[in-house]
């Protein structure tokens, strides 16, 4: 199929489609409406189910109760309205229920701006909610890598039986690229969902119960322990990263999302100047690629992480290295977009950016 045009956030969505999503719940908040407009639209054509909630909130309760009975579902918001999802998604993680939740960054704290933003990368690793439990979050840098990540992330949902959260920022969702929507994705064999909610004559001699409710101490021990070796699993198979230009690097460049396609023209640029620079992308931000740090040359000068934040991925860079290179730190925050001369100016006064 030809290559066609398509701004980020309808690409989302049509790859959401694409995907096998049976039902979608949201609310608006810029800058990923377009995401809902365009499911709005096409879902109930399609005989798929559409409903806008009445607050972020309702939501994400009403896609526990979706993936509890057994479907494809997915919610997509902006920061604050990620923000106020939060106990309902640890509350989906905690009873082990499949769904898909696009997060579309924009400048923080509070409501912040409508600006791109990398400030909710704690958001998406670490999680607002409570307790032990963990995402599997993406952080594509183009549209193509997106629609790609989009139609895979229902499938290995339904795999690992956990949410998975792709993270853009507000440029990704606005921009337009040229991509395929038909280009193939990894097949999985998918087991039957013989857990799901769907009545007593489907599972004839059990009640199927979605639940994350534990009130005996040693039951809920024993269930965190079963989670993590489940994240343990997801570690091992499914951490994704890239890396660029690195055969004999003086610096190393770590970056995700639209950074990481600054920092590939500020590469270029440097160069130019005789600096050889490579870079670590990481596409999966949990599970975090820290086997790529064990592939630094020894005799680099020093490793600058580059974020769209005040240094929210620097701490896993930091653990990552464990003390090996010199790390130093490049951000702007509040929708502030650098331009690659600015990469290229902390390259070269890298020691003036060094933090450990």
């Amino acid at each position: 199929m030809a290559k066609v045009l398509m701004k980020g956030n309808e690409a989302i969505a049509l790859a959401a489609i694409k995907g096998g999503i049976d039902a979608f719940y949201g609310y608006p908040i810029t800058p990923q409406n377009e995401i809902s407009e365009y499911l709005s639209k096409h879902m109930i054509e399609d005989g798929r189910v559409f409903l806008q909630a009445e607050s972020e909130v309702s939501a994400i309760n009403m896609v526990y109760g979706a993936a509890g009975a057994g479907k494809r579902v997915m919610t997509s918001s902006s920061s604050p309205g990620i923000a106020l999802k939060q106990e309902g998604i640890s509350y989906i993680a905690a009873a082990e229920l499949p769904c898909v939740i696009v997060s579309v960054m924009r400048g923080g704290p509070g409501l912040g701006g409508i600006q791109p933003s990398q400030g909710d990368y704690y958001q998406a690793t670490r999680g607002g909610g409570n307790g032990d439990y963990k995402l599997i979050v993406y952080a594509p840098e183009s549209i193509q890598e997106t629609i790609d990540i989009m139609k895979e992330s229902f499938d290995i949902a339904d795999y690992y039986r956990n949410p998975v959260m792709v993270l853009v920022d507000g440029l990704i969702g606005q921009m337009m690229e040229s991509v395929d929507l038909e280009k193939p994705v990894k097949e999985r064999f998918l087991p039957e969902k013989d857990w799901a909610t769907t009545g007593t004559r489907n599972h004839p001699g059990r009640r199927n119960v979605a639940n994350s409710l534990h009130l005996d101490p040693a039951l809920l021990e024993k269930h965190n322990f079963h989670l993590q070796e489940k994240y343990n699993l997801i570690a091992k198979n499914e951490t994704k990263f890239e890396m660029v230009n690195m055969k004999d690097p003086d610096y190393v460049i770590v970056a995700y999302g639209t950074m990481a396609r600054i920092c590939r023209s500020a590469i270029e640029d440097l160069a130019e100047k005789g600096i050889n620079v490579g870079m670590i992308r990481p596409i999966t931000l949990m599970p975090y690629p820290k086997a790529a740090f064990a592939e630094i040359p020894e005799n680099i000068k020093g490793i600058l992480c580059c974020e769209l934040s005040m240094g929210q991925m620097l701490d896993d860079v930091l653990i990552s290295n464990k003390g090996k290179h010199k790390v130093g730190f490049f951000g702007r925050a509040g929708g502030m977009v650098p331009d690659p001369d600015e990469i290229v100016d902390a390259i070269i006064n890298f020691e003036s950016k060094v933090v450990k």
